[in-house]
C-alpha cells in the first residue's frame, strides 16, 4: 500500500471519529438546562473519553441559566470549562487531548483550553466572536470545524 493511500485512510478514519465524538457532544448538550443555547463538550485522549460537560449553573445552584430578562446569568459555566474542571478533579490530564465542542469557545474559555494542554479542537458551530479561535491558533492548537454531522 502506498504511503499516500495510508495517509488518506488515516484522514478518513480520523474524520469518522471526529464526527462521532461531535455527535456525542451534541447529545450531551441536550442535558443543559439553558434555554438560550445548549452546548456540549467531550474531551478525548488516546481514543478514550476522559471528560464531558455542558453549559449550566455551578453545583448547588438551581438549574436556571437565564435571568428575568432572558440574559445568561454571569455565573453560568461554559461546557468546555465544566469538562476541563472535571479532569482537574481526577487523576487524568488534558495534555495532548482533543476537545470536541458543539460551539466554538469564547476568548475566556480559549485560555482555559490552551492552559489545560489541549492540542486539538474540533467544533461544530462558530461562536459570535472568533477571537477565541484566533487565540488558540496562535497558541498552536489545531482547530477544525465540522459543520455537518
Amino acid at each position: 500500500m502506498k504511503l499516500q493511500e495510508t495517509l488518506s485512510d488515516n484522514t478518513k478514519k480520523q474524520e469518522r471519529f471526529d464526527k462521532a465524538y461531535l455527535r456525542m457532544a451534541s447529545e450531551w448538550a441536550k442535558l443543559s438546562h439553558c434555554e438560550r443555547k445548549q452546548v456540549g463538550a467531550i474531551i478525548v485522549k488516546g481514543r478514550m473519553i476522559i471528560s464531558d460537560g455542558f453549559n449550566g449553573t455551578p453545583t448547588g445552584f438551581e438549574n436556571c441559566c437565564e435571568d428575568e430578562a432572558g440574559e445568561t446569568q454571569w455565573y453560568v459555566l461554559h461546557a468546555e470549562a465544566n469538562a476541563i474542571l472535571k479532569v482537574a478533579n481526577s487523576t487524568n490530564s488534558c495534555e495532548g487531548a482533543t476537545l470536541y465542542l458543539t460551539l466554538s469557545p469564547c476568548k475566556e474559555c480559549s485560555k482555559l483550553v490552551h492552559q489545560a494542554g489541549i492540542k486539538r479542537l474540533v467544533y461544530n458551530q462558530g461562536y459570535k466572536d472568533n477571537s477565541g479561535l484566533q487565540f488558540l491558533e496562535k497558541a498552536g492548537v489545531e482547530v477544525v470545524q465540522i459543520e455537518t454531522l
